[in-house]
């Protein structure tokens, strides 16, 4: 039976996998993800999710290879082909939500699916809309914790949903891993869910 590994300590990724019935396993891959020079967003994400893929594919044994899939999966904040980091302070939690308050950004996540038999690669791009944020709004949702970890300091399925006016694409994609790609990706090799 073929093993599906997902390369993510993300919650909310894992929470994704779940929800499409297929058993797998973590194990977090430890990778530099610097911007590299004249990088794209999407090449960007691209690499990312490829790399973390491989990171945990790469070192199993040829026989354990034959029989297990890595997942990887990588996502950006971008507005104006700027990627928006996870803030490291108040100061750039700020400046980051005031360059979304107002404004339509995208969300670029990238799935990576390794096996013996090669890699799949995707890019999911979805639009999002946020409302006019005041900055008394954004010191109160920085005290909240939530946007600490996040990339573009908001997690649309927490507190700063209410930010969001309309998003066109895949919710889920901006959470962290889009649930039709991926469902479509791990069918092609053969990988059934629990639907």
């Amino acid at each position: 039976m073929t093993k599906l590994i997902l390369a993510s300590q993300s919650p909310r990724r894992q929470s994704l996998l779940k929800q499409l019935g297929y058993p797998f396993s973590i194990v977090a891959a430890d990778i530099d993800e610097s911007v590299m020079p004249h990088e794209s967003p999407s090449d960007y994400v691209r690499r990312l999710a490829q790399q973390k893929a491989q990171a945990i594919f790469a070192p199993l044994p040829k026989e354990q290879q034959q029989k297990t899939m890595v997942l990887g999966a990588d996502t950006c904040v971008v507005i104006d082909n700027t990627i928006l980091g996870k803030p490291d302070d108040y100061q750039q939690c700020l400046a980051t939500l005031q360059q979304l308050s107002g404004n339509i950004h995208q969300v670029l996540t990238s799935i990576a699916l390794v096996s013996n038999q090669g890699s799949d690669i995707e890019v999911v791009s979805t639009q999002v809309s946020f409302k006019t944020l005041t900055e008394d709004e954004i010191s109160r949702y920085w005290h909240t914790k939530e946007p600490r970890d996040k990339a573009g300091s908001y997690a649309i399925q927490g507190i700063g949903g209410q930010f969001v006016k309309r998003i066109e694409g895949s919710y889920s994609a901006v959470v962290g891993l889009p649930l039709y790609e991926t469902s479509q990706m791990l069918a092609k090799l053969g990988l059934v869910g629990s639907i």
